[in-house]
C-alpha cells in the first residue's frame, strides 16, 4: 500500500514557493525602482512590492504592490497590467527559472487594514474598555 505523507506547508506555500516569490519580488522591485517600465502613468510614482505569492507550479506570480501614499492605485495597477509582458521578460532575464511566471498585480491592502484597526483602537468605546481592563488588574 502506498503511504500518503502529511503535507506540512508553510503559510503562503512551500519553502520553494516562498523562496521563488522573494526572488521575483526583488526583481520586480528593482525594475520599478530603476524606472525600467516606460509608462506615463507610472512616472512620478514610487511603488513598493511587499510580497509576491507564487502558485504551486511556479507559473503564476501574484505581485502585491502599493504606490507610496496609497494614491492612484487603480491607475498604477492598470499601467502595470499593460506592461506585464515587458515585466515578465525582464523578470525572466533576472531570475533563473525553467519558465518565466505569468504576472498578475494586486493592491496590497494590509496597510489599509492596519489603519482601520488603528482607528478602531482609538474609538472612545474601545479606549474605555481598555482603561477599565487596566483598572481591574
Amino acid at each position: 500500500m502506498p503511504r500518503h505523507h502529511q503535507s506540512t506547508k508553510a503559510p503562503g506555500g512551500s519553502q520553494r514557493q516562498l523562496r521563488v516569490g522573494e526572488i521575483v519580488r526583488h526583481a520586480v522591485a528593482d525594475i520599478l525602482a530603476q524606472g525600467g517600465v516606460h509608462d506615463a502613468d507610472l512616472e512620478g510614482h514610487i511603488i513598493t512590492v511587499p510580497e509576491v505569492r507564487m502558485s504551486p507550479d511556479l507559473k503564476l506570480a501574484t505581485v502585491y504592490v502599493m504606490p507610496l501614499g496609497g494614491k492612484d492605485t487603480d491607475v498604477v495597477l492598470a499601467a502595470l497590467s499593460r506592461n506585464k509582458k515587458f515585466l515578465r521578460g525582464e523578470v525572466a532575464h533576472r531570475v533563473n527559472l525553467k519558465f518565466a511566471p505569468d504576472l498578475r498585480f494586486r493592491v496590497d491592502d494590509r496597510f489599509d487594514e492596519a489603519e482601520r484597526i488603528e482607528k478602531l483602537l482609538r474609538t472612545p468605546a474601545v479606549q474605555r474598555d481598555l482603561k477599565q481592563e487596566s483598572d481591574d488588574t
